[in-house]
């Protein structure tokens, strides 16, 4: 059950019932203690409307007011009406929500959502620019499964363009020997394919020539091709494990995988009416965008050369998901410079038909990760800080931190713990921030236990866990009443049942900070209730309330966290 929309329902009615039909209740929870559990703040705005006393209207609301849930209710300020839920109320949902695989979350109506994210460019080895959508997306992918939905993972990575003739042409210099050994690092190999190009012309050539051959089915360099595209993508893989991101090989869509689709995609933009020539190339103009001279803006689907941008074969992509997978919705992680572009991909594909109203296509845009001085995360040299080694880097220094804490653990044990702290840290540091921002990526904060952190919530997790184990009570098999009378226990009891309000609040925009939020004031909140109220030390029916708590507690944090991609232990 959903507090907030419970409250909220039962408000509106009453404003109703109170003769303001059609004003909202406002329904927030609580800023203080005092105020209550939540607050509903609609009546001033709809008593002005009215043109009566906001405190007689509230009156009037409280008078009419369904709710059984609330042990009292009253008015405060101008016309806020403070609620106050029943803690005996409380206890009950708390054991109804013990029991429910979700939770407490009630599931809404199932969506077909495409989740486009990841996409790196083959072309390079993924580098810390990547971490963002990477584990955004995932993230946007285990929330909306839990909640039901048929999500289509989709990784649109880049294996197409003018980019390989270079490194086709220099690949087909190398023997075999020479091939294995470059191909191991693919930084490397594309910045010696770079540097030939700039410095031989003659090279240069043979490369744009390679492309012609490419893009028109040659059969030499599409084996060629093949085999970089083969260990690139194995390189992604190993990334994704690594990381544990969910995505596989099974949910590659390449652009390659659209080539075919493009002249088929032109033809009917013709057919249409809305395709036209401009200075060679064919385009869409819409009224919507124009530049800073004010003149339209086209959306070029084909060069003057007779290539396909990345215009051509986002809009086939739109084609293949609404058409083929039947999409509901499709969310694109990507970086906010892009935003334009796919601004004009979705009018352009609504203005063909391949979008209609009930159709939610957005972009999720995300910004920049920087260094501690505010510059772009790069290496010393310029070149872009491979994610791999990022990742790496997490779990060297989290074994560090683990082996400080805990020097009795087994090394398989630190291993194992090392991994799970420094890859739950280093995503966490990004899912806690509103994607739309830049940030600084520090080590010493993202690892640290304290703050809003993700140590700091396993550690909080392994705290929970260690009361049942020095309890001697396995929690699954734990029975009893929930009783709340310490003001610790109903906070925490409130705090609890707010996680589906959470969860609905990460879905209205797919912030993933908004969760992160919750499940750190949720630490907070039981590290208050287990310094202020003991529970190995009270009585047998306390000890098994609390115990109660603890272990809703316990299963939230750790569903919390593994929404976000990032794994519990039981010890730290």
């Amino acid at each position: 059950m959903n507090l907030k929309t419970t409250i909220d329902d039962a408000v509106t009615k009453a404003l109703r019932k109170a003769g303001a039909k059609g004003s909202p209740a406002v329904v927030k929870p609580a800023a203080r203690a005092e105020f209550g559990h939540y607050q509903a703040n609609g009546v001033m705005g709809a008593a002005k409307k009215l043109g009566m006393n906001p405190r007689e209207l509230a009156a009037r609301v409280i008078e009419s007011l369904d709710l059984p849930q609330a042990a009292s209710t009253e008015i405060a300020g101008p016309g806020f009406i403070n609620i106050h839920l029943d803690p005996a109320y409380l206890a009950e949902e708390l054991a109804r929500v013990r029991r429910d695989a979700m939770l407490g979350v009630a599931r809404p109506a199932r969506q077909t959502i495409v989740v486009d994210y990841s996409a790196p460019n083959l072309a390079k080895e993924m580098h810390i620019g990547h971490l963002r959508t990477t584990a955004i997306g995932d993230a946007i992918v285990r929330i909306s499964e839990f909640l039901g939905h048929n999500v289509i993972r989709v990784n649109h990575v880049g294996d197409w363009g003018a980019q390989f003739g270079r490194l086709l042409a220099y690949l087909d210099e190398l023997d075999a020997v020479d091939t294995t050994t470059e191909l191991k690092d693919l930084e490397k190999f594309y910045q010696h394919a770079s540097a030939r190009a700039s410095a031989d012309p003659a090279f240069a050539a043979r490369a744009r020539e390679y492309v012609v051959r490419l893009q028109g089915g040659d059969a030499r360099c599409l084996a060629l091709w093949q085999t970089f595209i083969e260990t690139s993508i194995n390189h992604c893989q190993a990334v994704y494990d690594k990381m544990d991101i969910t995505l596989t090989r099974a949910d590659l869509a390449p652009e390659s995988s659209y080539n075919d689709k493009l002249p088929v995609l032109i033809e009917d933009l013709r057919q249409k009416g809305i395709l036209v020539e401009s200075d060679g190339a064919l385009c869409v103009f819409l009224d919507e965008f124009k530049g800073k001279d004010g003149k339209p803006l086209p959306a070029i689907i084909r060069k003057s050369d007779g290539g396909y941008p990345y215009m051509a074969t986002d809009l086939a992509a739109v084609q293949h998901r609404t058409q083929t997978l039947h999409a509901d919705k499709a969310l694109y992680v990507v970086g906010a410079p892009q935003t334009l572009h796919f601004q004009q991909v979705f009018a352009v594909a609504r203005a063909a038909g391949y979008l209609d109203e009930k159709t939610d296509f957005r972009h999720l845009p995300f910004g920049n990760i920087l260094r501690p001085d505010g510059k772009m995360f790069k290496t010393r040299e310029g070149a872009d800080v491979k994610l791999s080694d990022v990742a790496d880097e997490a779990v060297t220094r989290a074994r560090e931190l683990v082996a400080a804490k805990n020097p009795d653990l087994s090394d398989s044990d630190k291993d194992e713990i090392s991994r799970v702290v420094g890859i739950g840290a280093m995503k966490y540091a990004e899912l806690s921030k509103n994607r739309t921002t830049d940030y600084i990526f520090d080590w010493n904060t993202m690892l640290s236990f304290e703050g809003n952190t993700a140590p700091y919530l396993q550690y909080a997790y392994t705290r929970i866990r260690s009361v049942f184990k020095r309890a001697g009570v396995d929690a699954d098999s734990l029975e009893g009443d929930i009783t709340l009378t310490h003001e610790n226990e109903i906070a925490l009891a409130m705090k609890l049942l707010q996680f589906p309000e959470a969860l609905e609040a990460v879905t209205e925009d797919y912030q993933s900070n908004v969760l992160c939020g919750y499940l750190y004031e949720l630490s907070g909140i039981f590290m208050a209730f287990y310094e202020q109220c003991p529970i190995l030390k009270a009585d047998d029916a306390t000890r098994t309330s609390r115990l109660l708590l603890c272990d809703v507690a316990a299963k939230i944090l750790k569903q919390g966290l593994g929404l976000l991609g990032i794994s519990t232990v039981e010890q730290m």
